[in-house]
């Protein structure tokens, strides 16, 4: 997700308003100030040049108090009036300057109020009719960049809720086998076994509280995470269940979704561990390869063709002939990174005939700590300025 934020400029808008106005009126004082002089024309004309600006800048304050209240109508009020308006806003203009240049000219040259009037109003209808159109343009384009970031951020919601639902959905998951083993302990009285792993599991879900349910950690602290779950599911098949742990330094700071690893080794232990007499080996490999992060999770257990279909695949992954149904722990895997990644990741899950089960995903790599630099969403009140500020300002 790329935030659309507004563009710096107009961060403040009551100032960028002020600025334009400042900036536009002084630049067309300017283009006829050098049009005076370049035609040696009389410097008396420079006063009437500057009232007549001062005069504009006036009437486009008033305007901009009325397209403020139009800006959000329909469309046949909005131009309907706009055009009313600019109208007469061009009329009073015309008029002013009529009078001015009628009060210099007196004694210099015989012209009618008329005269002056037709050959003033294409000009000051140009000036306010181009000051109106760039204000409309102007408001239209921040009404446009500002749905547009709040569409961003009920986008980021929606992820982020639908994040969290995979996210937790796995807790239950857990507990359930997890309870049911320690019920099993209890109805077997073997109550130290029992509090022991009641203890490791209120550690487990103590940590598990901390991470933010959408939060992406490093493969380091997701490891010490999977690690505190072995510990429960350790004293359940002792030394039937062997790990063993392959992260490079480089893998190791690298950044995945939380939890993304404890249902992979879950659907291990329930697929490879449990049905063997002497258990399995589950392996965990991190590396990097190229610019992409590479996270492997194998077993030596029967795998598809020397054991029970395993129920947590994908929808449509179909193994030893048939299509496999979709459970909760590699289909929840899959959910999260099409949300977190979109299109740009794989997840591949090879089942070799002589037995084993190994999945392998890879992302983008990226690191724990350009990950927090990363771009922020704004602040609700940074988007929108105080209604004070935007009597005279651009309207969003």
């Amino acid at each position: 997700m790329l935030p659309v934020k507004p563009t710096p400029f107009f961060a403040d808008k009551n100032r960028a308003f002020w600025n334009l106005q400042l900036g536009g009126w002084l630049g067309a004082m300017m283009l006829r100030t050098m049009i005076i002089l370049t035609n040696e024309q009389p410097s008396g004309l420079l006063l009437i040049v500057l009232v007549e600006m001062m005069t504009g800048f006036s009437i486009s304050l008033v305007l901009a108090v009325i397209y403020h209240q139009l800006i959000n109508r329909t469309a046949l009020v909005t131009w309907g009036v706009t055009a009313l308006v600019l109208t007469a806003a061009v009329t009073l203009y015309a008029s002013i300057d009529s009078w001015l240049q009628g009060i210099y000219y007196a004694n210099i040259r015989e012209t009618s109020f008329a005269q002056r009037f037709v050959a003033l109003i294409f000009l000051d209808g140009s000036l306010l009719g181009a000051w109106s159109a760039l204000y409309y343009a102007i408001n239209f384009f921040l009404q446009v960049e500002e749905q547009a970031d709040r569409l961003e951020r009920l986008e980021a919601q929606a992820t982020s809720a639908q994040l969290a639902m995979l996210r937790y959905q796995l807790n239950p998951h857990f507990l359930f086998n997890t309870l049911n083993s320690i019920s099993t302990l209890v109805l077997l009285k073997q109550t130290e076994p029992a509090n022991a792993m009641l203890t490791r599991l209120s550690g487990f879900l103590r940590h598990t509280l901390i991470s933010e349910p959408g939060a992406k950690v490093s493969v380091a602290q997701e490891v010490e995470t999977l690690k505190l779950y072995l510990d429960i599911e350790r004293m359940r098949f002792e030394d039937r269940l062997r790990t063993v742990f392959s992260i490079d330094p480089a893998a190791a700071e690298a950044t995945i979704p939380s939890f993304l690893l404890q249902p992979l080794v879950e659907n291990a232990i329930k697929y490879a561990v449990s049905p063997q007499e002497e258990g399995a080996r589950i392996s965990l490999s991190a590396q990097l390869v190229g610019q992409r992060l590479r996270l492997t999770v194998s077993d030596t257990g029967p795998g598809l063709h020397g054991g029970r279909a395993r129920t947590t695949f994908p929808s449509g992954f179909a193994g030893a002939g048939r299509t496999v149904s979709t459970g909760v722990g590699l289909a929840n895997i899959r959910d999260r990174l099409a949300q977190a990644y979109g299109e740009d990741h794989l997840f591949e899950i090879r089942t070799p005939a002589d037995g084993g089960f190994t999945v392998i995903i890879e992302i983008p790599y990226q690191r724990l700590a350009d990950h927090a630099e990363g771009p922020k969403p704004i602040p609700a009140s940074t988007v929108n300025s105080p209604p004070a500020s935007r009597a005279l300002g651009f309207d969003t």
